[in-house]
Formats: C-alpha cells, sequence, structure tokens
C-alpha cells in the first residue's frame, strides 16, 4: 500500500483508535544478537517503510550523512541559538516579572517546545528529506511544507541585514577610540551629545561647533539633544530617511558588507552537511566563549549586581497577565526555530536510528540555558550603564536591535579599553548570526534539491550552482534594505514574514497533520521503526493528539 493510499484508511481520531493502540502496545522491535533490529510494522502502517533499511525504501539510501553525529547537534545549536537568546529573551524576562517569567516559560519548553521541536527532526530522519517532500505522508497538506519554505526564504533575506550592521560596527571598531562615543563627526548634527541620558546640574555638554548648553542647576532630560550612539546608528550606518516612501540612495559601504556576508554563507554551505557540519565547531562553540568573558567582565563593573537583581526580580502579579504567557511562547518558537523547515532539513541527514528523542532534550536544554545566561551578561552591563549615568535601570534596558546597536555600543563606549570589548561583542554577534543564517539557506537548500526532478536538466543542476543561485537572489533582494529606507523595508520582512502567529500556526498545523491526518498510530509506530525508545509514545498520544 503506498503512503497516499493509506491516509484514506486513517481515521485519525484517538478516542476510536484505542483498539489498534492496544496492537502498537506490543513489541515491534525485536533485538537479534550480532545484527541491527528487525521491525515488524502493523499492518495498518504497512506499505510506508518495509522490512530492512527503510532509506532505500525510500529511494534515499545514497542521502548525504552527518560525518559524527555531533556535527546534526552543533548545527542545530548553531540554527536555534541565535540572536534571539542574547537580545529578547532577557529582555522578555525583565520586562514580565524576572523571575516569575520562568515559570510560563518552562511550561511552555515541555508542552509546546520539545514536542514540536522533536516532531520535526523526526519527521526529517525518517523521511529522509526536506521541509516539502516530508509532508508526503499527508499529500493534501503538503502546502505546509512550502509554507515553511516561504517563511525561510524571506527569514533568510531579510535576517543577514543584522550580520551586515554587526559586520559594519565591528569593521568601525578597530579603532583607539570609538566613532560612535563622540561628537563632530561628519555624519553628526549640532544637538550630538555624550552625555547619553541627562544633564545635571552645571555640566555642559559639548557640541561640534564648540559651543555648549549650559544648565546652571538641576537635571534636565535632553529632549532636544541626540547621542552620539543614536546618531552614529541612524546618521551613519542606516542614512535613515523620512519613511518608505523615501528609498534614497545605496550605501556603498553597506552593499560591499552585504556581499561579504553572502560570500561567507556560501562557502560555508555550498559542500553541503560535510562542509558546513566542520564550520559549526567554531560558529556554534566561540560565541559560549565570548559570553563568558563578557560575564566575567561585566560582573566586576559597578552597579553589576543591581542590574542583575533588576533581571531576576519577581513580581508575582505577572502571573496573571495573558500577555505573560503569550510572549513566553512566542518566544519558544522563535528560539527553537520551530516551523521553518530547517530543523526537518538537518534531521533529514541523521542515520536512520539516530535518537533524535534524546537529542530533542539536549538541544532544548542548551538553547534555553543559553538564554537564561545570556540575560545576566546583558543586565549586569545594562546595571554599569545605568549607573555611570544616575538613571533607572528601565531607562537603559532594550531589545533586540536597539540592545545591540544603541544601548550595547553605548555600555562599551562607557567602558576602559572600550575597542576591546566592542570587537568582543560584535564579533559573537556576528558569529552567532551567521551560523543561524548558513543553517537557514542549508534547509532551504535541502528543500529545492528535494523538489528537483532528479532525472531532468535542472535537477542535474549541480548543487553548488543551486546555493550560488540562492545567495544570488537573496542578495538581490537585500539591496532594497542597504538604501536610505531600507530600515523600513527591514520591518516589513520582519513583522510579516516570521511573526508570532505565522510560526504558531505553521506548528499548530504540523501537530494537527501527525496526529489527526496521518494518524498517532503510525507516527507512534514509525517512531518505534527508527528503534526510539517506546517512551516517544508518551509525546505523540498527549501533545500530538
Amino acid at each position: 500500500m503506498s503512503p497516499e493510499e493509506h491516509f484514506s484508511n486513517d481515521g485519525g481520531s484517538c478516542e476510536d483508535e484505542s483498539q489498534e493502540d492496544a496492537e502498537v502496545a506490543r513489541p515491534l522491535v525485536s533485538e537479534t544478537e550480532g545484527s541491527n533490529t528487525d521491525v515488524a510494522e502493523p499492518s495498518v502502517c504497512a506499505g510506508l517503510v518495509d522490512t530492512g533499511d527503510p532509506t532505500a525504501e525510500l529511494g534515499h539510501s545514497d542521502r548525504q550523512t552527518w560525518s559524527r553525529q555531533m556535527d546534526f547537534i552543533m548545527s542545530c545549536v548553531g540554527f536555534a541559538v541565535g540572536l534571539g537568546n542574547v537580545w529578547r529573551f532577557p529582555y522578555l524576562c525583565y520586562k514580565n516579572g524576572g523571575g516569575v517569567f520562568l515559570i510560563p516559560y518552562i511550561l511552555m519548553v515541555f508542552f509546546g517546545g520539545i514536542p514540536v521541536f522533536f516532531l520535526e527532526i523526526a519527521l526529517g530522519q525518517f523521511m529522509k528529506q526536506g521541509g516539502v517532500a516530508t509532508w508526503n505522508i499527508a499529500p493534501l497538506f503538503k502546502g505546509l511544507g512550502l509554507a515553511s519554505m516561504v517563511i525561510v526564504f524571506f527569514c533568510n533575506t531579510y535576517y543577514i541585514m543584522v550580520l551586515v550592521w554587526g559586520l559594519y560596527f565591528l569593521a568601525h571598531s578597530f579603532t583607539s577610540s570609538l566613532p560612535w562615543a563622540t561628537c563632530g563627526h561628519e555624519w553628526n548634527t549640532i544637538n550630538c551629545t555624550t552625555n547619553f541620558s541627562r544633564v545635571c546640574f552645571n555640566q555642559s555638554p559639548s557640541h561640534p561647533n564648540n559651543s555648549s548648553l549650559n544648565i546652571s542647576a538641576g537635571c534636565l532630560e535632553p529632549t532636544g539633544l541626540r547621542s552620539s550612539v543614536m546618531e552614529f546608528w541612524e546618521r551613519k550606518v542606516l542614512r535613515l530617511s523620512g519613511g518608505l516612501d523615501e528609498v534614497g540612495d545605496i550605501s556603498g559601504h553597506m552593499v560591499l558588507c552585504l556581499l561579504a556576508t553572502w560570500i561567507i554563507v556560501y562557502f560555508c554551505i555550498w559542500k553541503g552537511v560535510k562542509s558546513a557540519g566542520k564550520v559549526v565547531y567554531f560558529t556554534a562553540v566561540f560565541p559560549y566563549l565570548v559570553l563568558v568573558v563578557l560575564f566575567v567582565h561585566g560582573v566586576s563593573l559597578p552597579g553589576a549586581i543591581n542590574g542583575i537583581i533588576y533581571y531576576l526580580k519577581p513580581n508575582w502579579s505577572k502571573l496573571s497577565e495573558a500577555q505573560v504567557w503569550i510572549d513566553a511562547a512566542t518566544q519558544i518558537f522563535f528560539s527553537y526555530a520551530i516551523g521553518l523547515g530547517a530543523l526537518t532539513a538537518l534531521g533529514s541527514y541523521n542515520r536512520f536510528n539516530n535518537n533524535c528523542y534524546q537529542d530533542a532534550f539536549i538541544l532544548a536544554l542548551i538553547n534555553s540555558g543559553t538564554s537564561f545566561f545570556a540575560g545576566f551578561v546583558v543586565f549586569s552591563v545594562l546595571g554599569f550603564m545605568a549607573a555611570e549615568q544616575d538613571v533607572d535601570i528601565s531607562n537603559v534596558a532594550e531589545s533586540g536591535p536597539g540592545l545591540a546597536f544603541i544601548a550595547y555600543p553605548k555600555a562599551v563606549s562607557l567602558m576602559p579599553l572600550a575597542p576591546l570589548w566592542a570587537v568582543l561583542f560584535f564579533l559573537m554577534l556576528l558569529v552567532l548570526g551567521l551560523d543561524s543564517q548558513f543553517v537557514g539557506v542549508e534547509g532551504f537548500i535541502t528543500g529545492i534539491m528535494d523538489m528537483l526532478p532528479p532525472k531532468s536538466f535542472i535537477g542535474s543542476l549541480r548543487r553548488e550552482v543551486v546555493v550560488a543561485i540562492c545567495c544570488f537572489t537573496c542578495f538581490t533582494i537585500d539591496l532594497s534594505m542597504v538604501t536610505e529606507g531600507g530600515m523600513y523595508v527591514f520591518q516589513l520582512f520582519d513583522y510579516y514574514s516570521a511573526s508570532g502567529i505565522t510560526l504558531l500556526w505553521q506548528a499548530f498545523w504540523e501537530c494537527v497533520v501527525v496526529a489527526w491526518v496521518y494518524g498517532k498510530i503510525c507516527s507512534h509506530a514509525h517512531m518505534l521503526t527508527m528503534s526510539l525508545s517506546s517512551r516517544t509514545g508518551f509525546w505523540i498520544n498527549i501533545f500530538l493528539c
């Protein structure tokens, strides 16, 4: 029976399948001495995978596999552990009640994050195909694969701009004096000041024309002034126009940074998992080394402890707010990279009998642990920054690009050896984003290659050519984001292409199709076919049904 013929016979109802549950409960995997496991599947799932080597039956026995299983682990760490762990989770934790936020977050990890994370990896590992072809298990819902391809394509297109900005900041950090720490540059205005927050008593912030703003007494919020960091970001990096209707010129320096970034991505993945699996050992580990260094330095700064207390101080009343639970769920889907199809693509290069159940738990622990630890790094620095400027931490706490390109550059400019810390921070930012980027592109390429007819002219194209076409296409689209109105284009992509509701619906329908269309009986059976523990049935029966 073909997979397509099987679906019409599977009712997909949890209640109606109780009798069949008893059949599946019988041992499906028997061990023979000196050989691999032999699988005897129930008749309801017969035909999709026969005994012997399932990958051969599916026509993918020649598919690349990871040289070592650690290559897969590191690739998933590099992809899922990204900028959102550093610049989004700490802010959400502080905003939603400090340590109290961990309660809804941990619940969402176990009841939403891990099951879907495991599901996507297991689908790829079983079907040995990428995000689109995997959904041949339910051809009527093949649009789920196409939807994930569209989402990850748009993410690949706009996400790389964060790396471009980071590369630009990194290049400007190799100086004795950070350019955003002072006024008097060609991009500064007369309202530029290096006093970032407020002017107290008789302080006189200087201006590029050597004039000063004298304040006789008290503290005033400098509403008419612009910080040097903000002007560097808006007038030098972005060259921000008045709106989307004012596109303006293309920045030559930003085009070079964009081109360099795409070239790096291309050479990281052009040979497939054999090359990407080696690169991630550096790109996944290096950010952790920098985070540890920044943490050790951060906690030694004055005011750092106050920042950490502010980060963790519990506000129990927040638990009654629905938005706190929504933020926790949204953060899980973002940081776990669920619904993009890339995890399915990475899983497709696993050995068929790999224990992806165990991998899912390990990766979830690493991902969430990184987010929590990054909060200590970020808020120790923000606490120092607030103490230096004599303001409340709430006035300096930022999220997203505001943290990476405004708040943190402000903070490092106040530190001794500022260029050193700027180089470390932006190098970490670049590497964190880079592995997420090239693994995302790898997931898209895997889906494309699996869709191409193998015996046609297009299907015979070398992988290197397909990767080059993809990178060039994205580069061309990205040119709209290095114009004076490019930030507005970036925000459109960010808001509409991978918003929380988009990923939520994608993950929701994945669970519905696997549990109710394909059926939990077959899902559980095929988990056992891959020699996974029968405990995987807990996830199938409880969370997916």
